[in-house]
């Protein structure tokens, strides 16, 4: 199989995922007198992964595709967002997720988001490894950026 293919793979994965995630059943009371306010958490973590989604999407320009196979020509991006996580798009899918999770509070959607950042990291391995052999400064750039989640100083 070819890097393309497989790449489409883990898109079609993560997109499957994506989509149980909000399609699973949902409890009407999940949190019990907390469901007010982690129903509105919820909404604002979607937002702010909406927000992370589209920063990094514009971010990106020329260079964004879904398929984790770098474009022929693509340029490496290291600024904005990226300068402090290697996979704000990512990032930006697990906060929608967990703004979800919080929303919906049942099993399916806490089990569902787990699996979600499974498929996420084994993604990101496999578009590392691409980014490692196309430009030669991105070993450096991953030694010094978190994959996932920003560091906070």
């Amino acid at each position: 199989m070819n890097n393309r293919a497989r790449g489409y793979i883990y898109v079609a994965g993560q997109f499957l995922l994506l989509a149980l995630l909000f399609t699973a059943p949902r409890m009407e009371n999940p949190y019990g007198q907390f469901t007010p306010f982690l129903g509105i958490l919820g909404l604002a973590v979607m937002g702010a992964g909406i927000a992370v989604l589209l920063a990094s999407f514009f971010r990106l320009g020329k260079s964004l595709t879904a398929n984790p196979v770098p474009k022929d020509d693509a340029e490496l991006v290291v600024t904005g967002l990226y300068s402090k996580v290697r996979h704000p798009i990512y990032f930006g899918l697990l906060l929608l997720g967990l703004g979800v999770v919080l929303d919906a509070g049942y099993w399916p959607q806490i089990i569902i988001w787990i699996f979600l950042y499974i498929q996420l990291y084994i993604k990101a391995n496999f578009e590392e490894y691409l980014l490692k052999q196309k430009y030669p400064g991105y070993a450096a750039y991953a030694a010094k950026t978190p994959r996932f989640f920003p560091r906070f100083r």
